[in-house]
């Protein structure tokens, strides 16, 4: 690999940032998932199940501990006999198949008890500073019965059934945090193994899906006694976390502006650094096309019956034709290939496609990329302190760099603001509502950051130019968090959705995809514009196999020859 001496600079936030191309993102090697199981192989992990207490009807606790360098983590898993009626992927369920919490160490008998008090209530419970995480789960019912049934008579599972469901059970929360009292980031986030983002909810989701293989093959072996075979683990492979998740995760990438530009500038830093490559070699070259033919395959188990992915995964299946004859015509050694192929993406491809080509340009390259995601964290946990000395002027130039394109915007217009942000007094979860048709107006969040900043601007307007900004807010205070949202446009540049987030029109679906494609999330499936089912570590290798050669390119299944 040879590098340039012209670096191509990183792709424009006003292009970037548009929610229809956050919400066409997918995943890459920065990817949370793809970081924490290249870690654990690269640092030797191991892993154990000191306890596996279920009994014949599916009842029972299980203790599952990964090992680190320094310190261990066990998941502990409670499993329910949840009758039908009670099973629901709404927040406001109140039983489930499965609830988990991640441990911070092993926990010895009496922290068990204590869990097994709380952690099956989820909410409604209390866990501790011990502990890093909480969530719950529900079977995909269909597949669940298939994979017994077959176990138990002695077959093994129908591989097309698993391609197109994709997991056992799905995840309806992961909360971290603080949440319900589980530990605050404060506690790990100096950690090396957690300091990048969300690294304790992908380990608890990681092991969850080992527990989930687990008690399937448990109640086949009930179910099917002598003729009960074990789950070929060429198909236990491909069994991933389902994951479904609401409005509740939307409004992450407006509260945490600096966090998401972290995330957002790594990408595109990552992807400045390989268009900017002069000339690739065979290798870099053969890498890449194996790659491109893998995820076409996994682009072939992806379906949904929501109009608008429907109409995403036609362009995108249109997309993939179009790279494969592009590849087919075109050299990739010399000239610049990776800056070529993103320039020809931009005007032959569906943003899909456009995103999907950013993502895998990436895979020859980890020594060039990995390293960045050091930066993806934010370090000062969001915190921005308004500078009061900052001239008018100059706050001005912030608004119109970040919100430009909002200040010609009739916000009186019932389509620009049709939609409120609140949050239920119910789940104390966040909601969108219909501004014209409920009583929800005294109720809104700030979670609409580009009408805030022109009636900011608006208000500026009027002031000299040279008064300092702490003028105006002694007289305005309103405008605060508006101002300081400007000021952080000067250290994250990727940190503003450049689109109206309280418009008639708004997906929310985007946001959560934007969010989730971070984490290393596969196969969107949109359910309604509000909520969207997902697949995680499908294809990863188990605790038992996981090694240095397979802990990362496992998200792309192999095409058989």
């Amino acid at each position: 690999m040879t590098d340039s001496r012209s670096h191509i600079a990183r792709r424009d936030p006003a292009t970037v940032m548009r929610l229809s191309r956050l919400g066409s993102l997918h995943q890459c090697r920065l990817s949370f998932m793809r970081q924490l199981t290249r870690r654990m192989a690269n640092e030797g992990w191991t892993f154990s199940r000191p306890v596996f207490n279920i009994d014949d009807a599916g009842v029972g606790h299980a203790v599952y501990s990964a090992h680190g360098p320094e310190r261990t983590y066990s998941l502990v898993a409670f499993a329910h006999d949840l009758p039908p009626e009670q099973r629901s992927d709404r927040v406001i369920a109140e039983a489930w198949d499965a609830t988990f919490t991640l441990f911070d160490g092993v926990p010895t008998n009496e922290d068990i008890g204590r869990l097994s008090q709380n952690v099956p209530l989820q909410e409604a419970g209390r866990v501790s500073e011990s502990e890093l995480s909480l969530s719950r789960a529900n079977r995909s019912v269909r597949l669940w019965a298939h994979v017994v049934d077959r176990l138990a008579t002695g077959q093994q599972p129908d591989l097309e059934q698993i391609y197109k469901v994709g997991y056992l059970m799905r995840t309806t929360a992961v909360y971290g945090s603080g949440k319900f009292g589980a530990a605050d980031r404060e506690k790990t986030g100096n950690r090396p193994e957690t300091n990048a983002p969300f690294q304790t909810e992908m380990l608890s989701v990681y092991l969850t899906r080992t527990f989930v293989r687990d008690l399937v093959q448990h109640m086949a072996q009930v179910k099917g006694g002598d003729a009960t075979v074990k789950l070929d683990p060429g198909i236990a492979r491909w069994l991933g976390i389902g994951n479904s998740t609401g409005l509740g995760m939307a409004p992450f990438i407006v509260n945490h502006p600096i966090l998401f530009n972290n995330w957002i500038m790594v990408r595109e830093e990552a992807i400045s650094r390989v268009r900017s490559i002069e000339t690739a070699s065979a290798e870099e070259d053969r890498a890449f096309r194996e790659i491109f033919e893998r995820s076409k395959l996994s682009m072939s188990w992806w379906c949904s019956e929501h109009p608008v992915q429907i109409k995403k995964l036609a362009a995108l299946n249109a997309d993939l034709s179009s790279i494969s004859t592009y590849l087919s015509q075109e050299e990739l050694h010399h000239d610049y290939p990776w800056d070529r192929l993103i320039r020809w993406s931009e005007t032959a491809l569906s943003q899909e496609g456009q995103e999907l080509v950013a993502s895998l340009i990436l895979e020859p390259y980890g020594d060039l990329v990995d390293g960045l995601s050091s930066c993806m964290a934010d370090s000062n946990s969001g915190a921005h302190v308004i500078n009061g000395a900052m001239p008018v002027t100059e706050v001005r130039s912030l608004f119109d760099q970040s919100f430009g394109w909002a200040m010609d915007l009739d916000w009186t217009a019932p389509e620009n603001c049709a939609r409120a942000w609140y949050v239920s007094e119910e789940k104390l979860e966040p909601r969108l509502g219909e501004r014209f048709k409920e009583p929800i107006a005294e109720y809104e969040q700030p979670l609409a950051p580009a009408r805030d900043a022109v009636r900011a601007q608006k208000a500026l307007a009027k002031w000299d130019g040279e008064a300092l900004i702490a003028e105006f807010l002694l007289r305005h205070p309103e405008h605060r968090h508006a101002v300081r949202r400007a000021q952080m446009a000067t250290v994250a540049p990727y940190g503003e959705i450049h689109d109206n987030t309280i418009s008639a029109d708004v997906l929310p679906i985007d946001m959560l995809r934007a969010k989730l494609s971070f984490f290393g999330a596969t196969h969107f499936d949109p359910r309604s514009d509000r909520w969207v089912r997902i697949c995680m570590y499908s294809g990863a290798p188990y605790p038992e196999d996981l090694i240095r050669e397979n802990a990362d390119l496992w998200v792309y299944p192999e095409v058989q020859k």
